[in-house]
């Protein structure tokens, strides 16, 4: 038997089981801003963001009745997004470099290294640059540093290596670094 969370939606979830329409639209209020973010991190498109949001609402509508408050909603219905719009990018056939992480990333020296306190890091310089980045790279970027998953479930979800997610993190790190070097100062 496991154990059920807590949720703030516990009340309007229920509700949507037993069928209240008004439920299942509060339900959709709370959440679509946040899961349009995430859609948008992932796709970098709005067009296609807003797309996976409503096929994932759809879906998560769909299969509402299998939701057994194991986690919070928020956390299941993430999980229905992130994969959806994986599920997408797949269909697109898209490279992930499978490669161990040269010596040299991990040994760079100091003087090369570029010192992140001297990134003036505002959230619409990153979202900028990791626009920049190759799909694949974005993804895992994405993934890892803004949707909180570790390097074991990115190479689960997309079917790939830990160090190949690993060194499509450094590698995306890295270019999001030189990308924001590279823009000029706002």
């Amino acid at each position: 038997m496991s154990q059920q969370i807590y949720d703030i939606h516990r009340q309007v979830v229920e509700d949507c089981k037993a069928g209240n329409r008004k439920a299942y639209n509060d339900l959709y209020n709370s959440y679509a801003k946040a899961m349009y973010n995430i859609c948008c991190r992932m796709m970098d498109d709005a067009e296609e963001a807003r797309d996976m949001l409503q096929e994932g609402f759809v879906d998560a509508f769909r299969r509402l009745e299998s939701f057994r408050f194991e986690s919070t909603f928020g956390a299941w219905l993430k999980k229905i997004m992130v994969n959806k719009c994986i599920n997408t990018l797949e269909k697109r056939k898209i490279a992930w470099a499978d490669e161990e992480v040269p010596d040299s990333f991990a040994d760079m020296a100091d003087e090369d290294r570029i010192d992140e306190e001297e990134l003036q890091m505002s959230v619409e310089r990153v979202k900028k640059a990791m626009s920049r980045l190759p799909e694949g790279a974005r993804v895992i970027f994405s993934l890892y540093l803004l949707e909180g998953y570790d390097h074991t479930e990115i190479s689960e979800i997309l079917h790939i290596s830990e160090s190949t997610s690993k060194t499509q993190f450094m590698r995306a790190r890295q270019m999001v670094k030189e990308i924001m070097l590279s823009m000029p100062e706002e």
